[in-house]
């Protein structure tokens, strides 16, 4: 597995007429070799050849199952920089991940007046398309934020905070076996919810709330995130307009993701029907994002982004209407795309629910 994808890059590589490519975001690293470790300030970086020497650059104090690359040790008492400037005799155009800092380009540079450094985006483009495996870990990933939200849900009592509610979420993943999280849960209550990124805090739960969830945890390595809004005791005709809005901005975007729809126009589909309905000014983010190894990869289902789509690519699909000092519904699954269509990975519910 490893070896086809680190194939994949090198025939990037190619493409791109680059001698070597360094990888330095240690997912992208994890992704490519298997071998995954918590760098924080030293040095861990891949030196990907376009010839196929490719080494592997690991501090002694890294522990690691150590991949079929060749790896080069170092320690704390040695250059780091000189270590890697040492294995690029002969490269004359070199490519960098947009992660690699100064700490080593300068050093190159300086070593090296003749490479030509370029940034490339290579091992992103081979990491947007999840390959069957992936696509599977996908799957068992958003199958336990299902089992979890219900969890949590079944929690929901009045007068509970919103870090009581989030800890549940917690719980609910842990009972499943898993026990990481792929972003901070946001949990929001009322008028809490019109901020799209709300921080989780100590407002108490009262009849008549929006109660906003938004989560996701890392199973077997890939990541989770779904949001769901529900309403506890009762709801009023405002709110069930606007979650009736934001259900259908969600289930008829999804309907036209097919390979060759441009990511622009999967929003256009969203957005427009939510400004049709009055809302436009109150959807304020972007429709969605890449998922993976990671919660946020590209590519963004964005106004901007005229990509299109391909199969393989998974992504969220999340609008939401956010009136201030009211409420705000936000509908979120995720989606990966197949030949004819997409699938959806997320089973709860999108019905308006009265908890």
């Amino acid at each position: 597995m490893y070896n086809s994808r680190l194939e994949k890059l090198r025939d990037a590589i190619k493409a791109e007429e680059l001698d070597a490519m360094v990888v330095a975001n240690p997912m992208s690293i994890f992704y490519l070799t298997g071998a995954k470790v918590y760098p924080l300030e030293r040095m861990w970086l891949l030196l990907v050849r376009a010839d196929g020497k490719d080494v592997l650059f690991a501090n002694k104090l890294f522990v690691f199952d150590e991949p079929e690359v060749e790896v080069l040790w170092h320690s704390d008492n040695d250059d780091a920089p000189a270590v890697l400037c040492s294995e690029l005799s002969g490269v004359k155009r070199l490519g960098t991940e947009r992660d690699l800092t100064a700490k080593y380009i300068i050093p190159i540079i300086e070593t090296y007046p003749q490479i030509a450094i370029s940034l490339t985006a290579a091992v992103d483009d081979i990491r947007i398309i999840k390959d069957s495996e992936e696509c599977d870990r996908m799957r068992k990933s958003s199958v336990t934020n299902d089992k979890a939200l219900e969890y949590a849900f079944s929690k929901v009592r009045e007068g509970m905070t919103e870090k009581e509610l989030a800890a549940f979420v917690k719980e609910g993943f842990e009972k499943q076996g898993v026990p990481e999280l792929s972003f901070e849960t946001i949990v929001a209550f009322g008028e809490n919810a019109s901020d799209p990124h709300h921080g989780t805090g100590d407002t108490k739960l009262k009849k008549g709330d929006c109660v906003l969830i938004d989560m996701g945890g890392i199973y077997e390595g890939y990541c989770s995130d779904m949001t769901r809004t529900k309403f506890f005791g009762a709801v009023t005709e405002e709110q069930r307009k606007v979650y009736e809005t934001v259900r259908m901005a969600n289930e008829t975007a999804k309907t036209v993701i097919r390979p060759g729809v441009r990511f622009c126009d999967i929003d256009a589909v969203a957005r427009n029907l939510i400004s049709d309905a009055g809302y436009g000014e109150y959807f304020t983010h972007r429709l969605g994002h890449g998922i993976g190894m990671t919660v946020h990869e590209p590519q963004d289902v964005s106004p901007v982004n005229t990509n299109t789509v391909k199969p393989g690519m998974c992504f969220s699909i999340e609008p939401g209407i956010y009136l201030p000092g009211k409420f705000g519904v936000r509908i979120e699954d995720l989606v990966i795309v197949t030949e004819d269509g997409c699938e959806c990975l997320n089973n709860d519910s999108r019905e308006l629910q009265i908890i």
